[in-house]
């Protein structure tokens, strides 16, 4: 198993924190960026086509609620079920960097802030 570590290379592109999900922590999945078969997602599929490291990055969106691809139907059902405030992930992401997102992440043993 892997312990959860402070690492911006682990912040998936729709602002979840990889470091301290239970799958990435079980080695049964390498997080979302080197998730290969992640290539269902459409924000990930977004992200790499702008070169983004996540919707952080974007500027088409003052919030990330805005655009139709990070907030689609499958996104808010994913967002229900785990309780799972992505968008506020990207806020912090835009407000305080991706270390500082990683580092409070980490502390928190969180993959995402809750709703």
């Amino acid at each position: 198993m892997r312990e959860i570590t402070i690492d911006k290379n682990l912040i998936a592109f729709c602002g979840l924190y990889c470091a301290a999900c239970s799958r990435y922590i079980k080695k049964k999945c390498p997080g979302c960026s080197q998730n290969k078969k992640a290539a269902w997602c459409r924000v990930r599929a977004c992200c790499l086509e702008r070169g983004y490291g996540s919707c952080a990055d974007c500027t088409d969106f003052r919030e990330a609620r805005e655009c139709g691809t990070f907030n689609n139907f499958m996104a808010r059902i994913f967002g229900f079920i785990f309780r799972s405030d992505r968008a506020a992930c990207i806020a912090i992401i835009r407000a305080e960097g991706y270390e500082a997102f990683a580092r409070d992440m980490a502390v928190r043993r969180a993959r995402t802030i809750p709703r």
